[in-house]
């Protein structure tokens, strides 16, 4: 027997259809197993897919799980923002309500919604607060993982290091945004620096403080070919980790911590903003979030 399954298609962290990041939102997914969500996931070949279901627990208003084409993830950004806006259109968020809190695998997780009328305009995400790992000495190393110069990343001073909001990242900064946009993945290199330096092999994301026309604090790419995405095109879940780590090694003051502004995707063609808002009080980053604009592409149906 045949069942039908309805998607939404949206673009997150961007106000405009055809940029951003890509996500497929199942709104209403029971009976569908892990195997099935997994393997629509990687027909969809999006970088990530969400498939919502009731609710588990009380302190939570549904429960969502996400799915990159390679695993399921405990947590992530852009699906959890991009279901919020799909959620909220298709009415199952009443119009107005402000907060609204995801069952994911991490657990409890809220956002904060602003509305105009009855349509939602942006959503905070909030993320745990950050886990500082371990850095990378091996300059050379890293560069070598990265595709760069190694004089790209020592012409910042800052460190490579792994950082994690619920999901672990390696940071890597490089000193001009066009070091960014050179660099290229070599996966081999990265696993044999992790091993060595005992962080996680999963992602890398890369990025440089280079001021631009465009206003962004950093300019920002993300390889995850742990995840089965060679390149994210904006990743939410990476972006608050990135916010604790540049007001933890002052590229962004305390003062300024709460509008980072990260631009991603540009070399993909496809420009995403992600906002971040990094709460300090004294020494201890206290707050994390993450937030942005989604726009509805399209929806259809596909049979398992």
């Amino acid at each position: 027997m045949t069942t039908r399954y309805r998607y939404l298609h949206l673009d997150v962290f961007t106000g405009r259809r055809f940029g951003g990041n890509q996500l497929a939102v199942f709104p209403r997914a029971e009976g569908l197993s892990a195997e099935l969500m997994q393997t629509l996931t990687q027909e969809m070949n999006f970088s990530e897919s969400t498939f919502i279901l009731p609710r588990e627990r009380g302190d939570t208003d549904i429960r969502m799980r996400i799915f990159t084409p390679g695993r399921e993830m405990p947590v992530a950004g852009h699906p959890t923002i991009g279901s919020t806006f799909a959620l909220a259109l298709e009415g199952v968020i009443p119009a107005g309500q402000r907060r609204w809190i995801f069952g994911l695998n991490i657990g409890p997780t809220p956002v904060d919604i602003d509305w105009d009328g009855g349509r939602p305009t942006f959503v905070w995400m909030t993320q745990q607060n950050p886990v500082f790992g371990r850095t990378v000495d091996d300059i050379d190393g890293a560069a070598r993982a990265i595709g760069v110069d190694a004089s790209a990343i020592r012409g910042t001073h800052l460190p490579v290091q792994e950082v994690s909001c619920g999901v672990p990242f390696v940071y890597f900064p490089v000193a001009t945004r066009a070091a960014v946009d050179a660099a290229r993945a070599n996966l081999d290199a990265f696993q044999d620096l992790c091993r060595r330096f005992g962080v996680d092999d999963h992602a890398m994301f890369v990025f440089s403080p280079e001021a631009g026309p465009d206003g962004a604090t950093v300019y920002s790419r993300m390889f995850a070919p742990g995840l089965g995405v060679a390149e994210d095109p904006a990743t939410g879940i990476a972006s608050g980790p990135l916010g604790c780590y540049l007001v933890r090694h002052g590229v962004v003051p305390a003062s300024d911590a709460g509008r980072i502004r990260s631009l991603q995707g540009v070399k993909m063609g496809r420009p995403s903003w992600v906002h971040i808002a990094i709460g300090v009080e004294g020494p201890d980053i206290t707050r994390v979030q993450v937030g942005g604009e989604a726009v509805l592409v399209g929806e259809g149906y596909v049979e398992v």
